[in-house]
């Protein structure tokens, strides 16, 4: 049995369904409010059936102010929740989840992280230059 996985530092998964309209986010869900919970949660279950990701996961992201990306002491982003799943499921030869939702209100942020799906399924549907 899997489980369903939605990262938001303050949203439940019924707040996505009000504006996303999906069903999906009335049925059962573990919420992980950062990166590091993210992580932990599949390391200890396994690989969850599906993930919705949010991207702003801390009040810095919201601020209207500028401030270095690269800044190793930032509170990583949803975005980087969906890189290191991508390369945790390389590096174990493990699928995706089959299900991967974007529910962010960011639509900067959303659009990266579908980025990074989009460009991982493309990978794996190129042949191979050896």
């Amino acid at each position: 049995m899997g489980y369903r996985l939605y990262l938001d530092d303050f949203r439940d998964p019924r707040d996505s369904f009000f504006y996303k309209g999906l069903p999906i986010y009335n049925e059962d869900w573990i919420t992980v409010r950062n990166y590091n919970e993210f992580v932990n949660l599949i390391l200890e279950f396994g690989m969850p059936e599906a993930v919705s990701f949010d991207h702003d996961l801390a009040d810095v992201h919201y601020e209207k102010t500028s401030f270095n990306y690269d800044d190793e002491n930032l509170e990583k982003t949803g975005y980087h929740c969906a890189k290191w799943l991508i390369y945790y499921c390389i590096d174990n030869k493990i699928e995706l989840p089959a299900i991967i939702l974007v529910h962010s209100m960011n639509p900067a942020g959303s659009q990266n992280i579908w980025s990074l799906f989009s460009s991982y399924w493309k990978s794996l549907s190129s042949p191979s230059r050896d």
